[in-house]
């Protein structure tokens, strides 16, 4: 997806697919800057794991709900990964692997994840905390309605069906994870975009959320013009 001077692709988190493309895009662009959908906190955890440790009072700060759900997602995205051979975030590994190839500057555009975990402590619902058991158990056990190839990027149209249905069960959920930080993204990317405007720059985000940060992105620049 482009738009002036960005240049967005869409990742799976653990698709092969994802790890091959984002590599091709940077080489065949040859972008001064590659934008990434991390903060220096997940960064850190994704370069040295071995190094990441989570303690009482990190999780006292970001509360205790959403330190579970960083845990549970993170377990769901490891299982996942190892059935295709692929390590969560191993797109964005190679994304830095290829920056550095080109020669290219790497931009972290993402909210801070404590922020968003604080955010996501504070919002989540009883209704939503009920849904959220009741569809990882689905998941679990193999009974969910969403299916599709792991190793490739979901179409835009299952990935628009997706992301209608979380935001009707989770509402507070989605504007935390989705919304809000799209807003960041797309506020640092224009930020970028205007600070660099001869500067060619590629944008490596998960796939759910493309479609608004150009939007976000576009009004972004307009509002500045």
């Amino acid at each position: 997806m482009r738009y002036k001077n960005l240049v967005l692709i869409g990742t799976s988190h653990i698709a092969p697919e994802s790890v091959r493309e984002v590599e091709r895009v940077i080489l065949k662009e040859q972008p001064s800057f590659v934008a990434l959908e991390l903060d220096r906190k997940r960064l850190f955890a994704l370069l040295y794991p071995e190094k990441a440790r989570v303690t009482w009072k990190d999780i006292r700060r970001i509360g205790l709900k959403g330190w579970l759900f960083s845990i549970i997602g993170a377990w769901v995205e490891k299982k996942l990964g190892e059935k295709v051979g692929v390590k969560p975030g191993s797109e964005m590994i190679n994304a830095i692997r290829a920056a550095k190839k080109v020669n290219a500057h790497i931009a972290l555009i993402d909210q801070d994840i404590e922020i968003t975990l604080r955010r996501f402590s504070a919002c989540l619902s009883w209704k939503e905390r009920w849904n959220l058991l009741v569809d990882v158990c689905k998941g679990i056990a193999g009974q969910s309605e969403f299916t599709f190839d792991l190793k490739k990027v979901p179409s835009t149209k299952l990935i628009q069906k997706m992301i209608k249905q979380v935001s009707k069960r989770y509402p507070n959920i989605y504007r935390v994870l989705v919304t809000e930080r799209n807003q960041v993204m797309a506020n640092r990317l224009a930020h970028l975009m205007r600070a660099h405007p001869d500067k060619d720059i590629v944008a490596v985000v998960g796939a759910g959320h493309e479609k608004d940060l150009i939007k976000l992105v576009r009004q972004s620049l307009r509002q500045e013009s």
